[in-house]
């Protein structure tokens, strides 16, 4: 068996935790640049506000209607994310983050020591008390049936609460309630299709033949699709891997059009990409830098990018900043208004893997000790505390993301630790 436990509306969720006031209330979160509106709690949903609506068109209603807005708080978020996780891979070594706010759990043989509802439940509530997070949870015996049970566990979350066990008693029912458009790997175009064909539900398409699927929905993925829906598990248990790439781009919050400024920009996003990189144990044996323009603007359009590889692969800060900033000003060019721009670390490998040239120093072996330092400060009085000189010494710039409603960063700042008073 499988369950898929899914955090409720999360973003907002997390900035419930930290201020009571906001139980019960209709709360939305900004994407970058506090542009359109990306995270709705129930409250918020119930007044018909849409997933996606650009916030400038709504500001003027939503504060009419008392709704609390936000902008994005990723540092509280990924953090509350992690410690979810945490609490999870308590009940079972077999744990696959699937995303910020969603994890499978493996729960074979379980059944034969747990009463897996009860389990599920017991899940919920920890989480609940530990973390202050609520979740949902479905369980089945495919991976695609627990995402159809935690599916129906929150459409009807009121006669469930938050839990739902689709099993082969009732799996059938179960599937015939959903329609096909909400089954996991379906998608928007091949809904279409199914439902032009006749088939409208998760049941239906439950009892389609394996060569119609394999016709219809794209070969091995259709086939695989089907017969997990028929209770027959095709998906296995993914372990949580290192990425491949890492990758910082922003939105400007300002049009950048001069190099010092974007020179600026990029040594603080390869400083964000080169923490990430350290914090999973490897190193990058090469640096694409781009930058752009705004798409949307009637401006000059304009897009540039640049791969440098490293003689040896690195994790220093030092040396991906100093080789960002030799990309960046290879393709700067007078006159353009840039919007946009970005680090992408390649070619990543163990740091134990680093392979020594006799004649190039390696400025991961030589910097260890430094960037040890310099993460273990930042982990403790909070990001940027100690940063390089061409990153601006962690001063607000202006061509930062808008972010003028983002909630204070109870989890990963010192000095904006929740306080309390005697």
């Amino acid at each position: 068996m499988y369950a898929l436990v899914d955090c409720n509306n999360f973003y907002a969720s997390c900035e419930r935790v930290f201020d009571p006031k906001l139980q019960d209330k209709p709360i939305v979160v900004l994407s970058n640049n506090d542009g359109c509106i990306i995270s709705r709690s129930q409250e918020a949903k119930d007044l018909g506000i849409k997933m996606g609506e650009p916030y400038f068109q709504r500001k003027k209603w939503l504060a009419e209607q008392g709704v609390h807005v936000f902008s994005s708080n990723y540092a509280l978020y990924g953090d509350m994310s992690r410690r979810v996780m945490e609490v999870l891979a308590m009940f079972t070594p077999e744990l696959e983050v699937y995303s910020i706010d969603e994890a499978f759990l493996g729960l074979h043989g379980f059944e034969r020591h747990h009463e897996l509802e009860a389990l599920a439940r017991e899940m919920q509530q920890r989480v609940r008390q530990w973390v202050g997070i609520p979740v949902c949870v479905g369980i089945g015996p495919t991976k695609t049936l627990a995402k159809a049970a935690n599916n129906l566990a929150k459409k009807q979350r009121q006669q469930t609460g938050g839990v739902w066990l689709i099993d082969r008693q009732n799996r059938e029912q179960a599937l015939a309630q959903m329609p096909v458009r909400d089954v996991w790997g379906v998608g928007r175009q091949n809904a279409a299709r199914l439902e032009m064909a006749g088939v409208d539900t998760a049941l239906a398409l439950s009892r389609c033949s394996v060569e119609w699927a394999r016709r219809q929905l794209g070969g091995v993925v259709g086939v695989r699709l089907v017969k997990e829906l028929s209770g027959e598990p095709c998906l296995a248990m993914m372990p949580t891997q290192d990425k491949q790439n890492i990758a910082c781009t922003r939105s400007f919050g300002k049009i950048i059009t001069d190099l010092p400024q974007l020179q600026e920009a990029i040594a603080v996003y390869a400083t964000q990409a080169a923490e990430k990189l350290r914090s999973q144990g490897s190193v990058a044996g090469a640096i694409t830098v781009f930058a752009h323009t705004n798409r949307f603007r009637p401006v000059e359009q304009y897009f540039k990018e640049r791969t440098l590889e490293f003689p040896v692969a690195t994790d220093s800060t030092l040396e991906l900043v100093q080789m960002a900033v030799a990309g960046i000003k290879q393709i700067f060019r007078p006159g353009i208004e840039y919007g946009k721009a970005g680090v992408v670390l390649t070619r990543l490998m163990p740091r134990e893997g680093i392979q020594a040239d006799l004649f190039v120093r390696s400025a991961a072996l030589e910097h260890r000790g430094l960037m040890q330092a310099l993460d273990k400060m930042n982990r403790l009085w909070g990001g940027n505390m100690v940063s390089v000189a061409a990153t601006g010494q962690g001063q607000r710039q202006e061509w930062q993301m808008l972010s003028g409603l983002c909630s204070p960063r109870r989890t990963t700042h010192l000095q904006e630790v929740l306080g309390v008073r005697g």
